[in-house]
């Protein structure tokens, strides 16, 4: 965790000295306080978002006969051990930094897709459209970098006899977290 706190602060300070490299370029937005001096704390509570995220998505996972497997096959991966090796804390731990992970990158594409597309209407702390495009762009690379390229590299076995079922239950998971991200982003970023 601290990891990603450090990660997220040092990416947050690029973001803001690249903001400062641009002078006096207008954004269509009103993401300018955002680029200009909050931007690490932006991407600190974007990280959080997908902490919370995470975290509830452990609800719905737990529900499912293969909830936890997406987990597990992450965990391996970063351990490099066979999925059945992995602990359960260790693919929660796993899970969860890889929620606060796609925090930051929900983070990074809201800034960037923030300064190409006007917001129309400020919800808390971040404009509408900005927002939900990158909740749903987050959310589908969340879904899509697991379920076809994680699963059948690290996950041979489970992906032979149960990629579907796995694919299915991760699918639900991922809409899960999309609407924790979608309501905890706009009331967690209206603090800064």
């Amino acid at each position: 965790m601290t990891f990603v706190l450090v990660a997220a602060a040092a990416l947050g300070n690029a973001l803001s000295a690249a903001a400062g490299r641009i002078g006096s370029v207008s954004l269509v937005t009103d993401t300018g306080g955002i680029i200009d001096g909050g931007a690490a704390y932006f991407v600190v509570a974007c990280a959080l978002c997908g902490l919370l995220a995470a975290v509830v998505m452990d609800v719905p996972m737990s529900k499912q006969e293969d909830g936890f497997t997406p987990a597990y096959v992450a965990a391996a991966v970063v351990r490099r051990v066979a999925p059945e090796k992995v602990s359960l804390s260790e693919a929660i731990a796993v899970h969860h930094a890889t929620g606060a992970l796609a925090g930051v990158l929900y983070a990074l594409l809201y800034l960037v897709v923030s300064i190409t597309i006007p917001g129309l209407l400020r919800i808390g702390g971040v404009d509408l459209l900005p927002h939900l495009a990158a909740t749903v762009g987050v959310s589908a690379f969340v879904y899509g970098f697991f379920a076809h390229v994680v699963l059948p590299r690290a996950g041979r076995r489970i992906y032979e006899e149960r990629s579907t079922a796995v694919r299915g239950q991760w699918l639900r998971s991922t809409f899960v977290f999309a609407a924790v991200v979608a309501v905890a982003t706009p009331a967690l970023t209206t603090l800064l």
